[in-house]
């Protein structure tokens, strides 16, 4: 039931951007289809067990950030990390720690008001790409990309997004689409991954 709480939390994860520049955003080509995701192999990892994780890292467009707990406001929306400290990254930390199984959801930047986020790229991630989460437990849990994907916070597919398919899962969020300086970005980007090795 804790997940039911952060179905708000997508649609409502709008932070306004400081730059004239559009950060990339995916194509059609990378749209998530559950049949395509690599867990479908033999070769699936089982989930570990509950451990908080502390860093992660998208090798393909050189992020590597710390990761700080984040919990919900008052209106049921996740809150981003602080404004202040553009490349820290976060993890919705009442949900599924990464590895476990479920559908763990992190969250950061695309930019501020001093510039680019921790997530200015995310748009280019494209399927097969590795993110790899490092837990408090000294594992890693490493996760391969089933597919990226731009959601207008309007029309938000919250089951998509938060839902669980019973395999550890993991959601990177960050805000994407259209952009008015009145309204700020107009949707959200959104990496679909599942767990495929621990190291």
């Amino acid at each position: 039931m804790l997940l039911a709480c952060a179905l708000m939390a997508g649609s409502l994860l709008v932070i306004d951007g400081a730059q004239d520049e559009r950060p990339p955003q995916p194509s059609a080509a990378q749209a998530f289809s559950a049949s395509a995701r690599p867990s479908a192999a033999p070769a699936a990892v089982l989930p570990l067990s509950r451990s908080v994780p502390v860093r992660l890292r998208i090798p393909s467009i050189g992020v590597d950030a710390p990761l700080t707990r984040l919990n919900l406001d008052a209106a049921g929306a996740l809150r981003p990390p602080p404004a202040d400290k553009p490349g820290l990254a976060g993890w919705y930390g009442d949900g599924t720690a990464p590895g476990s199984a479920g559908t763990a959801v992190t969250a950061g930047h695309v930019d501020t008001p001093t510039g680019p986020g921790v997530f200015y790229d995310l748009g280019a991630v494209t399927k097969g790409d590795l993110i790899e989460i490092s837990r408090a437990d000294r594992r890693t849990a490493v996760f391969s990309v089933d597919g990226v994907e731009v959601h207008d916070k309007k029309g938000f597919p919250d089951e998509k997004v938060y839902g669980s398919s019973g395999l550890a899962e993991l959601r990177v969020i960050t805000c994407g689409g259209g952009y008015s300086r009145r309204t700020g970005y107009q949707g959200n980007i959104v990496i679909y991954a599942t767990l495929t090795a621990v190291t």
